[in-house]
């Protein structure tokens, strides 16, 4: 799902870092890398979107994050030596490259860079826990509008709407496990009620939060 920005990083420190390219750019579509690439370097996203995927064995392919500014990519690559996901731009990106050697040295030499990282990874961890419990005890409706709220931040900036980045109904379904035609089902049936717009882009209303937490969204029945 959505990354939370690790905003608690000093830029300066990571630019500063041996081993540390600065200002790598990428297209919209680019690959930054492939699964089974050698893991050598880890990324942190300075601007721009990178949607991170995994093929399995069957070419069944699934979105497991959207990562924004901010954010570190790749740092899967300190436990591994190929990678285990492939990570591609969303959008016009700039990322800054450090080298695993370089990282596994700060972590080791540098506390402050060793406690941050850290807190990162502690704050990932538990949204990917959030996900999993999200998908393994509720239902695909309840999983999109939990999806579409976290996309649109809600609970980070107050009561307004939220426009959402370009994403397609695909790619909601591949993060959601279920199928084009549902996500299209259960978007029809939020537009229908209020809770959300669409046309070129996915407009969230606050709607669809009260909804939820009150438990009008996501009955069994209707999954």
């Amino acid at each position: 799902m959505a990354e939370e920005p690790a905003s608690f990083f000093d830029l300066h420190r990571l630019l500063n870092l041996s081993g540390t390219i600065g200002d790598v750019r990428l297209l919209k579509n680019q690959a930054l890398f492939a699964q089974g690439d050698p893991a050598d370097a880890v990324y942190y996203i300075l601007e721009g979107k990178i949607k991170v995927t995994v093929v399995s064995k069957h070419r069944k392919q699934a979105v497991i994050a959207i990562l924004e500014a901010g954010s570190f990519c790749g740092e899967g690559c300190l436990a591994t030596e190929f990678r285990t996901t492939s990570a591609v731009a969303m959008t016009a990106c700039v990322v800054v490259r450090m080298e695993k050697n370089a990282v596994m040295g700060a972590l080791h030499e540098d506390q402050e860079f060793s406690n941050q990282f850290a807190t990162y990874l502690l704050t990932r961890n538990a949204r990917l826990e959030q996900d999993l419990v999200d998908h393994l005890v509720n239902p695909s409706e309840k999983r999109l509008a939990r999806l579409l709220l976290i996309l649109g931040k809600f609970g980070k900036g107050g009561n307004r709407d939220a426009v959402l980045p370009e994403i397609s109904q695909e790619m909601l379904a591949e993060m959601i496990g279920t199928t084009r035609s549902r996500v299209s089902h259960f978007m029809n049936k939020f537009r229908q009620k209020g809770f959300i717009d669409y046309n070129s882009h996915i407009q969230v209303h606050k709607s669809l939060l009260n909804a939820l937490l009150h438990g009008d969204i996501g009955k069994p029945e209707d999954d």
